[in-house]
């Protein structure tokens, strides 16, 4: 949720008139969402003619895209706007912690501009006025796919907007609003753009990915001359037509998603489901105003594996959560060891300004929250480590991220860029990032596999 990213471009002059062309650093923080909200804003600013400057030195102004979710998070930003300020002194913040505003200017008092989450036009009508465009439609051309953040061979597509849900410990809905999906013939369009660029996996995301289309009401629209459903069955199914490893985010287990499994059984979209279940116990979930059936949810995933045995679950959990009792965290280790989920993040709890989980009562000491931690990431790196010793010579597919001196690092359909395991590749050489290629597993330790590569599928 911290995650740093740096977009940079080869600036070139603008070859008329005595101007220079201007030129916007960025630096973007937090989730894929707020990623694709930069890549947006890059987007459309290089349309207009600027340039993205590949440090604080050679841009004009410098965008700090925040992120307001944890206070952690959002010291982060504060730190990253104050560098920004010190290494440029022209900086326009925008994001999620944009939404305090005040904050941000008792802190960074000399910053330009303040605007809030997925305000595209706010930021670039604040970056107009630092410095105006210089554009020329005939020289200044920006790709089909827009401009992206992520190496070329993957990248996120973002559905929908905001949340319904009212989660406790959660500001998100405060901050993005209310769910808002986009049209299924907008995703789409996108998503075969991205695809045309050489896009060769699609991580597709929101806040509540299985909830798409509920506030369209499902509505159909036109897309290669057939109606298509703003429903995310329909949608994962279109996705998977388009050739690209399809991989779904932050997805609610509701009662549909039962029939997107046999899409990924079929090999239409990535045996893939990262679902946030955040405890086990029907008393923290009660808390947290989160469904308290996990009983119920680990018999859903035991049916899933049925009708797709190679699916691969990944989870965030939190420890330490007002009220969590011994008893309550011994279950949840009893629950994820029979779960047997593939990849797992666990956070501490810690109090996000505005969220209703502040009234709670119990407050976990910080000495305990730890301590339960390390105990949760032990469970956790026994069960991943017998997934992944399971593993020991099958030929997998592996799409590779990274080629060095050293050789090929990649990943497995089970694994999403950045937050799950590695494959690192023997016989590589002559690979480049975005191959797919077959890979025989030599060894695995408790998150990553070390394979030969057999050759392409």
């Amino acid at each position: 949720m911290t995650a740093k990213a740096t977009a940079s471009s080869e600036p070139s002059p603008h070859p008329r008139g005595p101007k220079p062309t201007p030129k916007v650093g960025f630096v973007s923080l937090g989730c894929p969402k707020a990623l694709v909200d930069s890549e947006r804003i890059i987007t459309k600013l290089r349309a207009e003619g600027y340039q993205v400057a590949p440090d604080y030195a050679g841009a004009d102004v410098v965008v700090v895209n925040t992120c307001g979710f944890l206070d952690s998070a959002k010291q982060e930003s504060l730190d990253a706007i104050g560098e920004a300020l010190a290494e440029n002194g022209r900086v326009i913040v925008t994001g999620c912690m944009g939404v305090e505003e005040g904050r941000i200017r008792e802190v960074h008092p000399d910053v330009l501009a303040v605007t809030g989450p997925h305000q595209y036009e706010q930021v670039v009508s604040a970056v107009h006025e630092v410095v105006p465009p210089l554009h020329d439609p005939y020289l200044d051309l920006v790709p089909p796919e827009g401009l992206r953040l992520t190496p070329r061979h993957y990248a996120y597509l973002k559905i929908s907007e905001g949340c319904n849900n009212r989660c406790s410990f959660c500001i998100i809905p405060s901050l993005r609003g209310d769910l808002a999906s986009r049209p299924a013939n907008h995703v789409m369009a996108e998503a075969e753009r991205l695809v045309k660029a050489g896009v060769k996996e699609l991580l597709v995301i929101s806040q509540d990915t299985s909830a798409y289309g509920l506030d369209l009401k499902y509505a159909e629209s036109q897309w290669k001359g057939a109606p298509l459903k703003a429903r995310f069955l329909d949608l994962a199914r279109a996705l998977g037509e388009l050739g690209a490893w399809t991989r779904l985010h932050y997805v609610y287990p509701y009662p549909h998603v039962d029939h997107v499994i046999p899409l990924m059984a079929e090999g239409k979209i990535l045996p893939y489901l990262d679902i946030p279940f955040q405890h086990a116990s029907p008393a923290v979930l009660r808390a947290m105003r989160r469904p308290a059936h996990q009983e119920k949810t680990a018999e859903r995933i035991a049916s899933w594996r049925k009708v797709c045995p190679d699916l691969a679950v990944r989870s965030t959990f939190i420890v330490g959560f007002p009220g969590e009792t011994e008893e309550d965290f011994t279950l949840l280790l009893d629950w994820l060891r029979e779960a047997k989920l593939n990849r797992v993040g666990c956070f501490k709890y810690e109090a996000v300004a505005g969220a209703r989980a502040n009234e709670l009562e119990g407050a976990v000491p910080e000495e305990v929250k730890e301590e339960r931690w390390h105990r949760f990431m032990a469970a956790q790196q026994e069960v991943s480590r017998e997934i992944l010793a399971a593993r020991v010579g099958a030929t997998i597919d592996v799409i590779v991220d990274e080629v060095d001196e050293d050789g090929a690092v990649g990943r497995t359909r089970w694994d999403a860029p950045e937050i799950d395991g590695s494959v690192f590749l023997d016989g590589g050489d002559t690979l480049r990032p975005g191959d797919i290629v077959t890979a025989r597993v030599a060894a695995a330790d408790d998150y990553d596999l070390w394979a030969t590569v057999a050759g392409k599928p």
